[in-house]
């Protein structure tokens, strides 16, 4: 196993730390993805299935994301969540679609989420986590001993761990890299940029109302002033891709 130590994240030039190769990362998603879908309720039919398809279908065309086995499955659960797991592993649950709407808002969702699996901030919680469980000149043995240590912390880091009680949350810093990638990536796709600000406010709205803690999927995503403007500063070069992408 080869470690690495420094990269940059994608648009950004974010750099970053990572110990984890791309290919050990897709394998890791790829078994955590089997295992979920054994757990949870599949739906396979249905308008919404095929929206999910859709959207998801043209947002991996311009996520740049190599050698990804695209899969796009929709959850039958009530928990306004979704995620994205390295090598082209997407989930939805049903609870979330009535706050997206229509399919810009799941464009905003699913770019937002592939953005976190191209930018590999998962990778980067893994590999945080391992140094301080393991320590950089265990991790390789680590690995190789114990791959279902292993298959809990890809969970735990890649927002899954509601299956398990824990989670690693996403910084500040990779939820506003995932903002600004979302919004690039629905924008190639012919989503309207400026609907993902209609999205979030829906969403903080959804978690006002029920009071105490927020969802998973906004517990690192409080709809505040800042990340209002971090959208509204990305939003130009954004809307210029959009405009870009309906003349072609």
């Amino acid at each position: 196993m080869t470690l690495l130590s420094c990269a940059t994240a994608p648009e950004t030039g974010r750099r970053q730390l990572l110990l984890v190769s791309p290919v050990e990362e897709a394998q890791l998603g790829l078994q955590a993805f089997q295992q979920l879908k054994q757990q949870k309720p599949v739906v396979t039919n249905g308008k919404d299935v095929a929206m999910l398809q859709r959207v998801g279908g043209r947002i991996s065309q311009v996520a740049p994301l190599p050698d990804a086995r695209w899969e796009f499955v929709l959850f039958k659960d009530q928990s306004p969540n979704a995620f994205a797991l390295p090598g082209g592993k997407v989930g939805v649950n049903t609870g979330i679609l009535p706050i997206t709407k229509d399919e810009a808002g799941l464009a905003t969702v699913i770019g937002h989420e592939i953005a976190h699996a191209v930018a590999r901030h998962g990778a980067e919680r893994m590999s945080q986590g391992m140094l301080v469980q393991l320590g950089e000149a265990g991790l390789s043995a680590a690995l190789g001993s114990n791959p279902g240590a292993t298959g809990d912390l890809v969970i735990q880091a890649y927002g899954l761990g509601s299956q398990l009680g824990v989670m690693l949350p996403y910084s500040r810093i990779q939820e506003l890299e995932a903002d600004e990638l979302g919004l690039l990536y629905m924008a190639r796709a012919g989503y309207d940029p400026r609907e993902a600000i209609g999205f979030w406010t829906r969403f903080a709205a959804y978690n006002a109302k029920r009071g105490g803690a927020p969802p998973e999927f906004l517990s690192t995503h409080p709809m505040d002033q800042r990340r209002i403007e971090a959208l509204e500063r990305a939003m130009s070069r954004a809307v210029a891709e959009y405009e870009r992408a309906r003349s072609r």
